[in-house]
């Protein structure tokens, strides 16, 4: 089975860089700030397949880059190098080769994305069912009573009260504003989505509801998923294969329970061991 995504040598440097960045950051060096220029490596020389209906889990602490990562695959950030490929029968998806509108299209038809922060992934200003009408009316659908009972159908998918539909989003907890943007970005059935940090900040018994949905979608829909995190248990619950981050570089990748049961970098071990 072809991969649905594949990325390679993804880097991403804030700040004007130097040719002394690379050397002076990463994990050896306890750092991702360039001591000669100042500029943050975020991410570099990442790379990773995606499977259609595999769940691939992203893991690190605050600053690892995991985040940098799934931003600039939905094009919320620009790459400084590397490139990306999103396939879809048999078509090629040069992601970071596209112009305005064609990323458009793909982040409105193709790509779903769940933001940690809900302000980042709803229209606050509109209702529930108005956000997942937006994204359904980028998709061409127009007929008002169709956009209402899909509407529906998602916030009911996503255990939100359908006399919820039009309260705004500020009118909801936490934990609903996340159901609400989960409905959102599922509305045009996306073969792939990006999930950031999506259960921080929530309280345990919200975040297993949250993640249940999550699992029950992915099962349902074979949706690929990418999900970053750094929560071990939100990792061993969703995800097949797992990679770990430190300092923007990848130290080490392969199957969850293996990362989990036998991690070899000394900073994985760190990790789980102060999970248990």
């Amino acid at each position: 089975m072809k991969p649905i995504l594949s990325v390679q040598g993804l880097s991403k440097i804030h700040g004007r860089g130097c040719s002394k960045c690379i050397e002076t950051t990463g994990p050896e060096q306890e750092t991702n700030i360039c001591s000669w220029c100042g500029a943050v490596v975020a991410a570099h020389n990442v790379s990773f397949e995606l499977h259609p209906g595999e769940i691939l889990g992203i893991m690190g602490e605050s600053g690892s880059g995991k985040s940098t990562v799934v931003k600039t695959l939905f094009f919320d950030e620009e790459p400084t190098s590397g490139s990306a490929q999103f396939v879809e029968y048999d078509h090629v998806w040069n992601l970071f080769e596209l112009n305005a509108a064609q990323r458009r299209w793909l982040r409105n038809h193709r790509f779903g994305m769940v933001y940690q922060n809900p302000h980042l992934g709803l229209n606050f200003n509109v209702s529930a069912g108005g956000n997942i009408a937006e994204r359904l009316l980028m998709s061409d659908l127009v007929n008002y009573k169709a956009i209402r009972e899909r509407a529906l159908d998602l916030l009911a998918r996503t255990e939100v009260l359908a006399d919820r539909i039009d309260d705004s989003p500020k009118k909801f907890s936490g934990g609903m504003q996340q159901r609400v943007q989960i409905a959102k970005a599922l509305a045009t059935q996306p073969p792939l989505l990006f999930l950031d940090e999506v259960t921080t900040g929530l309280d345990l018994s919200v975040q297993a509801r949250i993640l249940d949905l999550i699992l029950e979608i992915q099962q349902e829909l074979k949706t690929a998923m990418v999900v970053v995190t750094h929560d071990l248990g939100v990792i061993r619950l969703l995800t097949s294969r797992a990679m770990v981050m430190k300092y923007g570089r990848v130290i080490e990748t392969g199957l969850t329970d293996q990362i989990l049961e036998d991690p070899q970098h000394a900073y994985t071990q760190r990790l789980v061991a102060s999970a248990l």
